[in-house]
């Protein structure tokens, strides 16, 4: 009984603080935080309309709802929101103004618990979007997120996790942040969300058995850059309009044992771009990707080769395969593939061309040896010298691949992309 009235007591004392707080200054926005401290362990808090003031700090499991009607500001003052409570539930609300500390990591949300359901909010003028630490079996789902209207290198993660496992990251649009930066992160799940207008769309770092599946990156710098991150799964995903110099659509680096399926590359600097494999066992497998309108396709880096290249379509790209030893590419494994300048014939119509598809390095191999002769690639100069090495060569070109069973058909469908605009 006695504990019944303290608690009693405190509630009425935090009412009245709230009253006083709200009538003493008719300028300053109402504290988010005092209303989270009035709703019990597992209670649903619904503030009415309007704008609150942040930094929030959730201790206990609540349920915040915001029906799109509520913004939480954080006026420049660190996070906007930090979870530190398992089975926490965050939906329908406006976070922005979080402080600009790239040392304290200044976020919409910091999220610090397990079990927690962040869906259909907003977080925008906040230097990073969502930064978990140390997380598991969360759900991020559906929530628009942007940063701090600064130049690209200066714009915080949209997405930053690290030591945080079986997370499902899905149907999230990120417009205008840096990276989605995932670091010794494993078995999570990234399903169909939006990247565009950023840097790096994903950049996986020591973690392995991720989910990349049916995301849409476009108008970035990068697309998928991973590093020391095994046996992942890249399916589905749509990647187009990457036109930096140095940047691909999909760099691996020391990165072995990974899926890469049903992939649409479009207008990109450089589609993918991998080494060798370290091992016979620690291989790339790619299987029916699309790749089209880009400067160079594939390009290999190393001494050899070994990795596996089935049913992928290439169309009119102005360079289909680079490698910087012809041997890291002729080396690895390439059948059933559609090439768009294959020259050969079907006689008995199933599909698969009568002769080997062989891809020669000719005037081409001056852009791998000086890259800055790049800038006349098109031009009628090189198509003339690229004329007369196949006409009458000075010297053996360098057999760069050779498919056994070219493509006529490719069973690949093209789509256009998920993005409204």
């Amino acid at each position: 009984m006695t504990t019944f009235i303290k608690s009693q007591s405190i509630f009425y004392l935090l009412q009245f603080f709230l009253l006083l707080v709200l009538t003493s200054n008719t300028n300053a926005l109402p504290p988010l935080q005092l209303y989270v401290e009035l709703t019990p362990s597992g209670g649903i808090l619904r503030p009415e309309p309007g704008r609150y003031s942040g930094p929030v700090v959730l201790t206990r499991p609540i349920t915040i709802e915001g029906q799109g009607k509520v913004i939480v500001d954080a006026e420049g003052d660190g996070s906007v929101m930090t979870i530190e409570a398992d089975n926490t539930i965050i939906r329908g609300l406006r976070l922005t103004g979080s402080g600009e500390s790239f040392d304290k990591t200044n976020a919409g949300i910091t999220l610090k618990a397990d079990h927690v359901l962040i869906e259909n909010n907003i977080i925008d003028d906040t230097l990073f979007g969502i930064n978990i630490l140390g997380g598991n079996d969360n759900i991020i789902r559906a929530n628009t997120i942007s940063s701090k209207n600064s130049s690209l290198s200066l714009r915080g993660d949209g997405l930053r996790m690290w030591n945080s496992h079986d997370n499902l990251i899905e149907n999230n649009n990120f417009i205008k942040v840096r990276d989605l930066y995932i670091t010794n992160s494993l078995t999570n799940r990234f399903l169909n969300n939006r990247i565009r207008s950023s840097r790096i769309g994903f950049e996986f770092v020591f973690s392995h058995e991720n989910e990349i599946v049916g995301n849409s990156i476009e108008h970035n710098k990068t697309g998928l850059v991973l590093i020391y991150s095994n046996d992942l799964l890249i399916k589905d995903n749509y990647i187009s309009h990457l036109r930096s110099f140095s940047g691909s659509a999909l760099a691996f680096k020391e990165t072995f044992g990974v899926q890469v399926l049903g992939n649409k590359v479009l207008h990109c600097a450089v589609g993918l771009s991998t080494n060798a494999p370290l091992d016979p066992e620690n291989i790339l497998i790619l299987n029916n990707n699309y790749f089209a309108y880009n400067d160079v396709a594939l390009h290999f880096y190393g001494e050899k080769g070994g990795h596996i290249l089935h049913g992928n379509h290439f169309e009119a790209n102005l360079t289909d395969v680079q490698a910087s030893v012809p041997s890291a590419s002729f080396y690895n494994n390439w059948q059933d593939n559609r090439w768009d300048n294959y020259e050969g014939f079907d006689r008995n119509a199933d599909g698969i061309g009568d002769t080997p598809y062989e891809l020669y390095s000719w005037s081409d191999r001056l852009w791998v040896d000086l890259p800055m002769t790049q800038f006349f690639r098109g031009s009628a100069m090189l198509e003339l010298i690229d004329f007369i090495e196949r006409f009458a060569s000075f010297s053996d070109p360098v057999l760069m691949l050779r498919d056994k069973r070219p493509r006529l058909k490719s069973e690949i469908k093209f789509s256009q992309s998920k993005s409204e605009g």
